[in-house]
């Protein structure tokens, strides 16, 4: 059975939150949603469509954005925090046992100062750690087993409630902030309430002012929320 336009839209607007969002808020366009959407109908169905018929799906789409999921997510992210770690170095290197076990008796060197993360692959183990420590850690392997290497890069440490480990969008909120400017993100990982983000020195004025308005957007919808409901108690009261 051939596959509708009404059916893809649908399909893409149920993946995408902030497409869901600008609908049931109302603040979407019909026509830029239906650009947006335009290129991935064509791609699904194997030949091209008229705008017209994607807008029309647009607007037939049923919206299943939840207001209640999207408070949970905003005020996981009114009470996250930002830091920060400068000079940061990383490298990556292949995952063999070998090296799987000089990385496991690396780490039982370090202070708990010293700044060090693993990410592991499928084929690479990259370590992120303070560039004071690139020597040492780099005379742990051979030269063949370095397959990159990049110094002068900043750490962004997101640190949030603990909600945010059985709360999705938490964490895509933030990337969204940094993918909408271009800006690449060199290295993630999550470590239980931490959201850490590897950037390039030049790109992390951009990204702080991005993250810091993402909380600070959300810390004020958290006070409105607040101040209304405290508006209607009193009226209760009164009453």
């Amino acid at each position: 059975m051939a596959i509708s336009i009404s059916r893809i839209v649908q399909d893409l607007i149920d993946k995408d939150i902030s497409i869901q969002h600008a609908l049931e808020k109302g603040y979407g366009n019909y026509s830029a949603i239906a650009r947006i959407l335009k290129p991935m109908v064509e791609e699904m169905l194997g030949k091209k469509v008229k705008l017209e018929s994607v807008i029309t799906a647009v607007k037939r789409a049923r919206v299943t954005y939840k207001p209640a999921y999207h408070l949970d997510v905003t005020s996981v992210i009114a009470d996250s925090t930002i830091n920060l770690r400068t000079d940061v170095a990383k490298i990556s290197i292949e995952k063999t046992k070998r090296n799987m076990d000089t990385v496991r008796k690396m780490l039982t060197g370090f202070s708990q100062d010293e700044y060090v993360q693993i990410v592991e692959g499928m084929r690479t183990l990259t370590l992120i750690f303070d560039q004071k420590l690139i020597e040492r850690i780099k005379s742990n392997f051979s030269l063949e087993n370095v397959l990159g290497e990049k110094n002068n890069l900043v750490a962004i440490i997101i640190t949030s409630p603990q909600k945010i480990v059985e709360t999705p969008g938490c964490i895509t909120s933030f990337y969204n902030a940094l993918s909408r400017l271009h800006i690449n993100i060199e290295e993630t990982l999550s470590c239980s309430t931490e959201t850490i983000m590897v950037l390039q020195l030049k790109d992390v004025g951009k990204a702080l002012a991005a993250l810091t308005n993402v909380i600070s957007e959300a810390r004020k919808m958290m006070e409105k929320l607040k101040s209304s409901r405290n508006s209607r108690l009193q009226v209760k009261g009164n009453d």
